[in-house]
């Protein structure tokens, strides 16, 4: 892994050919989009509760193995497949969280720092399954708002990545952005 820019055409072509079943295209894959998606891991754990035990590594393989599961999915180019990644690590990360919840049995809930990207002000904890049910509501109010914080989140891409990553522009990602940190920290209670 080489830290190298993505080579875009590289990614398509390979994503294609891993979509039409090309024997070694998914082997080929890999060592292109993995520094990307151990970055955008690296950015969200960052947010995470202190003492959390997921790596960045353990995050891409898991998140991997699900999208590799995918055999039907209809790949058309690498932006869609970050797209896709950065929502297939917010399953990762909800999933996991539950787990936690339902170990403990109600004992405390699990808590990531929602930092100032998503609300003004100091930095509220939010507990991360309030915050997928409060995505999971966005949604069905706005679905380009759910699916930018979902990238920004989650994916720990900036709003030019976003931007790129949904096809729009930075102003209306900028836009997008800071009308959903405001109703999340409306729907979160304010949470500090």
């Amino acid at each position: 892994m080489t830290g190298a820019p993505l080579p875009p055409d590289e990614v398509t072509r390979l994503l294609v050919a891993w979509r039409d079943g090309q024997p070694g295209a998914l082997d080929r894959l890999i060592p292109l989009v993995y520094d990307e998606l151990r970055r955008q891991a690296r950015r969200q754990l960052r947010r995470e509760r202190v003492g959390h035990t997921l790596q960045p590594t353990a995050l891409v393989h898991e998140a991997f193995l699900r999208l590799a599961g995918q055999s039907q999915a209809q790949w058309q180019n690498r932006r869609q497949f970050f797209a896709v990644a950065s929502r297939v690590m917010r399953r990762v990360l909800v999933d996991q969280a539950r787990a936690r919840a339902a170990s403990k049995r109600g004992d405390g809930l699990t808590r990531v720092a929602l930092d100032d990207a998503v609300a003004t002000g100091a930095s509220p904890d939010v507990d991360v399954l309030a915050l997928d049910q409060a995505l999971d509501r966005l949604e069905q109010l706005d679905p380009r708002q759910a699916r930018v914080v979902e990238l920004r989140y989650f994916g720990g891409m900036s709003a030019a990545e976003a931007a790129e990553a949904v096809g729009l522009s930075l102003a209306t990602v900028n836009r997008d952005w800071a009308m959903a940190r405001a109703w999340l920290f409306r729907e979160l209670g304010g949470e500090r």
